[in-house]
């Protein structure tokens, strides 16, 4: 992550990152108290939560899939709680479909993980309204395409079979596909 003098931070600058990745959290968490926010970390959707209950915080750095539950009900409670908060969401699988429904749910801006924190804050202190800038190094389209396949996968169970048949390939193309490494 890297590091940047602060931006004009607003008076109320509590920020809560919800993230069960634990390296992840703690960087991200070092990185925006570096930047002038007031960080609060939580691991899951009952953490977070708690920490909403006990002081609702003018922003929050979300993590879409948590090992207790999904991010979008952390930031529909956050709203719930203080309608005024700003909300980005976080997902290591970036679709149109979970994109529509962060959005919905309140969140600002969607990035795809690992973001660092300067794409964070410049999206948390983003104009109401203002188009984000595009990103530095966009995934490529083999990233992309590699990317989908393994969000059908687990969303299949992790069933080849299944997995081919909706992404109409050939099971075998798909197990050559599963079996490489990630492409940059």
């Amino acid at each position: 992550m890297s590091e940047t003098a602060p931006a004009t931070i607003p008076g109320d600058a509590s920020c809560l990152i919800v993230d069960d990745d634990q390296p992840f959290r703690t960087r991200l968490g070092r990185a925006m108290e570096k930047r002038g926010f007031e960080v609060t970390l939580a691991e899951g959707v009952l953490e977070a939560k708690s920490a909403i209950r006990n002081k609702a915080p003018a922003f929050a750095v979300v993590d879409l899939r948590l090992e207790d539950g999904d991010g979008i009900d952390v930031v529909n409670f956050l709203h719930e709680e203080r309608a005024d908060s700003r909300a980005v969401m976080l997902t290591g699988y970036g679709n149109i479909t979970t994109a529509v429904a962060a959005v919905k749910a309140g969140a600002i801006d969607y990035l795809a993980k690992p973001a660092d924190a300067d794409d964070v804050q410049k999206a948390l202190l983003q104009r109401e309204g203002a188009m984000p800038e595009p990103p530095e190094n966009p995934m490529s389209a083999d990233r992309v395409r590699w990317e989908h396949i393994q969000r059908v996968y687990e969303l299949c169970g992790h069933n080849v079979s299944e997995t081919a048949r909706r992404l109409g390939m050939h099971r075998r193309t798909l197990q050559r596909i599963l079996a490489k490494r990630a492409p940059q």
